[in-house]
């Protein structure tokens, strides 16, 4: 009788909640994969200053909603772009990530590779590589977010590309780039980066869509003029060197093979 009360009470206080940890784990995985797989384009944008990612769906009308925002569990070096290994800066500008980008057996659980340098970066004689959104909460360059936020930001980013998005726009900035905002860090030394990054800000805001953004002379340059259907970039005015798909030249170290 004592044998049956003390394996009762093991099953009660053990066995039972570890089935309702795992139970849970699956009801927020079947919710995930349950994401509507006809309406799966991806946008996303970061700000350092505020700590959020924010991940947006695509609608039926084609303008992008706002999915859920993340805290960014860490991020170092303060405001400012990348410009070089060991400057422990975290990436701003704008990225593009393909499917060769995603990492499901990283070290730090997930990851996603920015490939930085683009166009921008490469112009400005700025290098590094292996600069990632991941998880496991410790960051020296990337955006580190916890497991669980990583995982959703990961599922949401590889169904997309799998089900037809040829990239994913990641926006990065180092704050939200109101006029307040923009007015009160105007005397740093990056303000005149900064006034590059604002125009797409901008333009999301008013349109709900992703600004087409080009690399021209070594500046950002954002197309108003073009529309994007599924990140299938169509420009009403084509210019030779003013296509979204100039920035996707990243270079063979952004495969997620190579990705620690």
């Amino acid at each position: 009788m004592k044998k049956v009360q003390f394996f009762s009470l093991i099953y009660f206080f053990i066995l039972y909640p570890l089935q309702l940890v795992y139970a849970e784990n699956n009801f927020s995985s079947l919710k995930l994969n349950a994401s509507n797989t006809q309406n799966n384009s991806v946008f996303i944008q970061v700000f350092k200053e505020e700590n959020q990612l924010e991940l947006y769906q695509k609608q039926q009308n084609g303008q992008f909603s706002l999915l859920k925002t993340y805290p960014i569990c860490n991020y170092s070096g303060g405001l400012g772009p990348k410009k070089h290994p060991g400057d422990l800066k975290s990436p701003e500008g704008f990225y593009q990530i393909t499917m060769t980008q995603l990492n499901p057996n990283s070290r730090y659980y997930r990851s996603i590779n920015l490939g930085f340098p683009n166009a921008f970066d490469t112009a400005q004689g700025y290098d590094g590589q292996y600069l990632m959104i991941h998880g496991d909460c410790v960051s020296v360059g990337c955006y580190a977010m916890t497991d669980q936020a990583m995982g959703e930001i990961y599922h949401y980013t590889a169904a997309a590309l799998k089900h037809g998005q040829s990239h994913i726009d990641i926006n990065i900035y180092p704050f939200k780039m109101t006029d307040e905002n923009m007015a009160r860090h105007r005397n740093s030394p990056h303000y005149n980066f900064w006034q590059q990054l604002k125009p797409a800000y901008d333009y999301f805001i008013a349109t709900k869509r992703p600004a087409v953004i080009s690399v021209q002379a070594g500046q950002y340059k954002i197309e108003k003029d073009s529309v994007d259907e599924d990140n299938m970039t169509k420009n009403k005015n084509p210019h030779p060197q003013s296509t979204a798909t100039k920035l996707l030249h990243l270079g063979s170290q952004n495969t997620f093979t190579e990705i620690k």
